[in-house]
């Protein structure tokens, strides 16, 4: 690599840097609508048709960006794990956990685009840096929930008392994770996640207000649930 290209190349990443700093920027003051390809543009001084010169769309862009705030979370995630490497199995899930929660309400912008905004087609390939970053997020919890049922394999339900449609698609989930976990397995994982995500969203999108000024304890309450589901320890502390 020449002297010229590598030059050329650190320009072109500084370029990126500064886009996705003012796309945030935006979406953070003004909300997502203000997040436009002339809008970002403008904050960076160059023109619309420019900006197609580091992105062919907006949806690329929007995916870009999004990868980004997956990667802060996901590393979020993992500094938790990896602050309490000696501590057991289910403080590291705990941790995790609060960690997740702790970065959404910190972020609620970015934990819009992240968890509710709808995902475009271009997003969806397996080849786009949103599902790529969205895959290391993923792992931070799954690997811990795989590494859990090899240890102390967690209660599951009886495969064949699920709805047919059920079994099918969890068999399907299973065979893409290598059989990490097993369909049961992986039904319980995937109900874990559907609770704490769920009720990420009431909180961080205030759906609860009405009832709830501090929503701490309610997720403290369901991380013990799901320590109860999964044979953990529930006192780990906060």
């Amino acid at each position: 690599m020449s002297a010229h290209t590598s030059r050329r190349q650190r320009l072109r990443q500084a370029t990126l840097e500064e886009i996705h700093t003012a796309a945030r920027k935006l979406l953070v003051e003004q909300g997502s609508a203000a997040v436009t390809i002339n809008a970002v543009a403008r904050q960076v001084g160059m023109s619309g048709p420019a900006l197609y010169h580091y992105y062919a769309s907006h949806d690329e862009l929007v995916g870009a960006v999004t990868a980004d705030f997956f990667r802060e979370l996901a590393a979020a995630m993992e500094q938790a794990r990896d602050g309490h490497a000696d501590a057991s199995l289910g403080e590291r899930i705990l941790a995790v956990c609060r960690a997740m929660r702790a970065w959404s309400t910190a972020h609620p912008a970015e934990f819009g685009w992240i968890f509710a905004s709808p995902i475009t087609p271009h997003n969806r390939r397996p080849d786009s840096v949103r599902h790529q970053a969205a895959l290391r997020f993923e792992q931070v919890l799954l690997d811990l929930m795989v590494e859990l049922w090899r240890t102390r394999p967690f209660p599951v339900p009886d495969l064949a008392d699920l709805p047919a449609s059920l079994r099918e698609q969890l068999t399907a989930y299973s065979a893409t994770l290598d059989g990490r976990l097993p369909p049961e397995a992986a039904h319980v994982f995937l109900s874990c996640w559907t609770r704490l995500y769920g009720l990420l969203c009431m909180e961080v999108l205030h759906q609860l207000d009405f009832a709830y000024t501090d929503m701490e304890p309610v997720y403290e309450q369901c991380l013990r649930d799901l320590a109860a589901t999964l044979g953990l320890d529930s006192h780990a502390p906060a």
